[in-house]
């Protein structure tokens, strides 16, 4: 029978490590092959192939109508994003089946993807996959089935003008305990920009202000917040990334982050245009306020793909294009050296020599780079010593001009 005749039947994908998905992104062409070995020669039918790609979501709920009466309600919903067919071996016209020797046969595929897919993603109550099916029909025998899954990972750019702006907020609340008042609580922070990239550190410049009469507690967290959508209901997951906290913050005092570091660990990036499920993320500044519920602050994340160009989207394309020498970019020390004496820097043999530009053919090559300017040097005598004798003094015939004519 067939069934022993059949070593091995599986799909491989280009670009895919050992016993790993492939990636790729919208747009890219994906190609493999049908991997087929034969222990005997066989009759084999049609080798089909489909692609498949879809965003899933389900849950369920609990309803009660009364006292006695429960019931639960399910909520479910797909979308398709990837359809594709081919047959990569088709049965002869006259019906009859297609005879393969022993060894090993292999059958490549390609298709394209569109050009917008949502990043694959596994949540608890949904998820985005992609996957390829091999199915092969066989004469008198069950279909043989094979599958390969694989990940699209959509491009979010973070160099871009909504990405790189700033983000800002504030907010205040009165301590309360037993109806009496303790004080206030206030938090202003701020981050450099709304996008960031898995492995960047987000540095977090803020100022907590306590005015109750007991110490307050600050702290700050990534918070990934998973939606899932589904006949008009929305279902919701929040999860916690990373989380720094800071020092207590004694009664009346003020506590100001100059930057502390909050590191992004690997995370999946953003999903914010598939229509059921959406990965959303957030900066959380919270103090814990003994006695009363956590004063919270949220700063709006998007996690991109894209990292951050060394001197923004602008500037990327020139400096791709140059290799500039920016060690003078260093910061300046904080007690700069001396400057050397003049005559230290000139000497008198020097200061001899023309003060022409040199010419085409001294400096080679230099002209020939995309930038040049050539600053002339300060060629002239160092200045005379100084002396408390005027070299030049006034003449005594000189008859002293009068202040008030």
């Amino acid at each position: 029978m067939i069934f022993d005749r059949l070593k091995r039947f599986s799909i491989v994908l280009e670009g895919a490590e050992r016993d790993g998905p492939a990636a790729f992104s919208p747009g890219q062409a994906v190609s493999g092959r049908v991997v087929l070995e034969l222990a005997a020669a066989a009759r084999l039918g049609a080798l089909r192939l489909r692609a498949m790609g879809a965003a899933r979501v389900h849950w369920t709920e609990s309803r009660s109508a009364g006292s006695s009466t429960a019931y639960t309600q399910s909520y479910s919903d797909q979308v398709e994003f990837l359809s594709h067919r081919d047959t990569l071996l088709a049965p002869p016209d006259n019906g009859e089946a297609t005879v393969l020797q022993a060894g090993r046969h292999e059958f490549p595929f390609t298709f394209q993807l569109p050009e917008t897919l949502a990043t694959s993603f596994e949540g608890k109550h949904g998820s985005v996959r992609y996957w390829v099916k091999a199915k092969l029909h066989r004469p008198w025998s069950t279909v043989k089935k094979a599958k390969k899954e694989f990940t699209v990972i959509e491009p979010i750019d973070i160099n871009t003008p909504a990405l790189l702006a700033p983000q800002a907020g504030a907010k205040e609340k009165l301590a309360r305990a037993w109806y009496c008042n303790r004080g206030q609580v206030s938090v202003t922070a701020k981050i450099d920009r709304k996008g960031y990239t898995p492995g960047e550190v987000i540095p977090i410049f803020a100022e907590i202000d306590n005015c109750t009469s007991r110490a307050v507690v600050p702290k700050a967290a990534i918070i990934q917040t998973q939606t899932f959508v589904a006949r008009g209901t929305k279902k919701q997951k929040k999860s916690v990334v990373t989380s720094i906290t800071g020092d207590p913050i004694p009664a009346g005092k003020r506590e100001v982050w100059h930057g502390r570091a909050l590191k992004i660990p690997p995370v999946g990036p953003s999903i914010l245009q598939c229509r059921i499920i959406q990965v959303e993320y957030s900066l959380k500044v919270c103090v814990d306020i003994p006695g009363t519920s956590k004063l919270l602050l949220e700063l709006p994340l998007v996690i991109g793909t894209i990292p951050l160009h060394p001197f923004g989207s602008r500037t990327s394309s020139v400096s791709s294009q140059y290799s500039v020498n920016l060690d003078w970019l260093s910061p300046i020390p904080e007690q700069p050296e001396a400057p050397p004496e003049y005559s230290a820097v000139v000497s008198s043999a020097e200061a001899e020599q023309s003060l022409a530009p040199p010419c085409r053919s001294e400096l080679g090559d230099i002209l020939e780079g995309p930038f040049f300017a050539y600053i002339q040097e300060f060629r002239f005598r160092p200045p005379p010593l100084y002396s408390e004798v005027d070299p030049n003094p006034a003449s005594d015939n000189i008859r002293p001009r009068c202040m008030t004519c």
